[in-house]
C-alpha cells in the first residue's frame, strides 16, 4: 500500500464529512420540507441530520484524534479530553435524533421499532452508550489482577480507563483492545443504520409521491448519492484506523503520556 501522508488524507476526510452533512441537510430542506420542532414531518427531518452528523462524522472525528501527528508526543491528556468531548457530543446528537423520530411517530400514531433500520439504529446507540465488553485478564502476575471478565459502559469505561490520571496501567491495558474493537464496530453499525434509513425513507416518501422510487426521480438519485458518500467516508475512516503507520507509537505509554513533557525527561 502506498505510504500516504496522514494530514492530506485527514483534510480529505474532513471535507468528505462536511459534504455528507451538507447532503443530508440539503435533502431534508429541499425535498422533505425543512425543519421544525412541533412533532410534524419537518421535526422528523432532524433525525437523519443529527444521526449522520453525530454517529458518523463526529464519531469518526473522535476516533481519529490519536492519529493526528501532534498527538504522538507530549502530554496525552489534552487529546484524551478532545476524544472524550467529541464522543460525548456525538452521543448527545444521537439522543436528540432519537427524540425527533420517536416524537414524530408518537404524534402520528406510527408504531416504533418494527423495521430493521430501527433495530440497527437503536442497537448502535445502545452499544455506544452502554457497551459491554469482556476481555481476558493479562497473563503477567500482579497482586491486584482483575477478574477474567469486566463489563464497561463504552463512554464511561473509556473515561475511567484512559482520561483519569490515576487509572492503573493494568486497567488501560485490559480495556484498550475492547474499546478499539467496539469503536470500529459501532462506526460500521452507524453506517449500516444510516444507509438503511435513507433507503427506508425513500420507499415510504416516494411511494406516496408523484414519482415512484423505481422511476429514480431526482430526490432518489440525490439520497442514493448521500448513502454512497456515507459509506465512502466510513470505509476511509476504518482504513485510517487500521493503518499501522498512522498509529501513535507504542513507546508513549499511557502512564508516561499523562505527565507533562518536562517531567517525562526526569522520569526516564
Amino acid at each position: 500500500m502506498l505510504d500516504l501522508p496522514f494530514l492530506p488524507f485527514c483534510i480529505l476526510l474532513g471535507c468528505l464529512g462536511i459534504v455528507c452533512v451538507a447532503f443530508v441537510t440539503a435533502w431534508c430542506q429541499h425535498w422533505r420540507g425543512g425543519f421544525a420542532l412541533d412533532g410534524s414531518a419537518q421535526m422528523f427531518n432532524w433525525h437523519p441530520v443529527l444521526m449522520v452528523t453525530g454517529m458518523v462524522v463526529l464519531y469518526s472525528a473522535a476516533a481519529l484524534v490519536y492519529r493526528l501527528p501532534p498527538a504522538w508526543s507530549g502530554p496525552k491528556l489534552p487529546w484524551k479530553v478532545l476524544h472524550g468531548a467529541l464522543a460525548l457530543a456525538a452521543f448527545a446528537l444521537a439522543v436528540l435524533g432519537l427524540v425527533a423520530v420517536f416524537r414524530f411517530h408518537n404524534d402520528h400514531g406510527t408504531p416504533n421499532m418494527y423495521s430493521l433500520h430501527s433495530w440497527l439504529g437503536l442497537a448502535t446507540v445502545l452499544l455506544f452508550s452502554c457497551q459491554v465488553g469482556a476481555a481476558p485478564a493479562p497473563h503477567a502476575p500482579a497482586p491486584c489482577a482483575p477478574c477474567p471478565h469486566l463489563p464497561f459502559p463504552q463512554w464511561l469505561g473509556g473515561f475511567s480507563a484512559f482520561l483519569l490520571p490515576w487509572a492503573p496501567a493494568w486497567l488501560r491495558a485490559l480495556y484498550k483492545p475492547v474499546h478499539i474493537f467496539f469503536g470500529s464496530t459501532i462506526l460500521m453499525l452507524s453506517m449500516a443504520s444510516c444507509v438503511s434509513g435513507i433507503n427506508e425513507k425513500l420507499f415510504f416518501s416516494l411511494k406516496n409521491g408523484t414519482t415512484e422510487y423505481k422511476r429514480l426521480p431526482a430526490e432518489a438519485v440525490f439520497a442514493n448519492m448521500l448513502g454512497l458518500l456515507i459509506l465512502l467516508f466510513g470505509v476511509l475512516v476504518l482504513g485510517a484506523l487500521a493503518r499501522p503507520s498512522w498509529k501513535r507509537p507504542d513507546a508513549d505509554s499511557p502512564d508516561a503520556c499523562q505527565v507533562p513533557a518536562p517531567l517525562q525527561g526526569h522520569a526516564r
